[in-house]
């Protein structure tokens, strides 16, 4: 069983056509990047896939059933946008708000609530994070903090929507690792959304490209093309390999250089992000 399967599939938001008539496969197990130029719909997709946004056309099968809000097996951690002002949470108190969905104060927390964070904690090597002011913290760590989240109740599919925003390199690659070991030490199906293909190399296992209301899925080799990336940007695409990294060109500037904007809105780390338990 895959662990989703699009057939046919048209997404609408805003009146604008995002994805047309996509069939693909996502397997069990692996670790897929998902990338695109602004606007080509990864943020769309994925909510999509939580059942947040409805199927124009076609259908969308998770974990063997219908794409549907509130399934448990998924979880989901959301682009980071800004901190709550003027509320002061631990960092064990902030993922603990999650358990019964997202809620903004001081959780009521029970000895079973205390497992599941501790192990999401740990899960996401975050212990020494659980007693410390969520203000204090750097972007890094909120962002362990957010997946730490996610992984509330055992997901089977995790999706990852931009989370390497605003992070340096080095903490870049540490969330990328995170991602890869989750995927193996738990065998889950990891969706990792992305601008620039190069933090993800060597830890993804196919990349998923979207562009121009289409999609392609493979490896970094069959998808990252000249010839596929024109067609999904609908323009003339560059594709230069220097040194082990890839370079994404449109005449003469990076095609993915701007990794700040986005395809659709998504929920601040202030804004209700559950909609059922602690998973979308």
């Amino acid at each position: 069983m895959n662990a989703v399967e699009l057939r046919e599939v048209s997404l609408v938001m805003g009146g604008r056509a995002v994805l047309s008539d996509i069939s693909l496969d996502i397997r069990t197990g692996e670790l897929l990047g998902v990338l695109g130029p602004n606007g080509s719909g990864k943020t769309t997709l994925m909510r999509a896939i939580l059942g947040l946004v409805p199927v124009q056309r076609g259908t969308i099968t998770v974990l063997g059933q219908r794409a549907t809000r509130g399934n448990p097996a998924v979880g989901y951690m959301p682009q980071m946008r800004q901190m709550p002002h003027g509320i002061r949470l631990s960092g064990q108190d902030f993922v603990a708000s999650a358990v019964n969905g997202y809620r903004l104060g001081l959780p009521v927390v029970n000895r079973d609530t205390r497992a599941q964070v501790a192990r999401a904690l740990e899960r996401v090597g975050a212990q020494e994070l659980a007693a410390r002011p969520l203000s204090e913290m750097s972007g890094g760590e909120r962002q362990r903090l957010l997946l730490a989240q996610a992984l509330l109740g055992n997901p089977r599919l995790l999706l990852l929507d931009e989370p390497l925003i605003s992070l340096d390199p080095s903490r870049q690659q540490e969330i990328v690792t995170l991602a890869k070991s989750l995927c193996t030490d738990l065998g889950i199906t990891v969706l990792f959304s992305a601008h620039d293909v190069n933090v993800l190399l060597g830890a993804i296992d196919r990349v998923m490209y979207l562009g121009n209301g289409q999609a392609a899925i493979g490896t970094v080799d069959d998808v990252i093309t000249a010839p596929v990336l024109s067609r999904l940007y609908g323009s003339e695409i560059q594709v230069v390999r220097v040194q082990g990294r890839i370079f994404v060109m449109s005449g003469n500037c990076c095609a993915e250089a701007d990794e700040h904007l986005h395809d659709s809105h998504s929920p601040s780390i202030n804004e209700p992000r559950k909609t059922h338990s602690h998973h979308a």
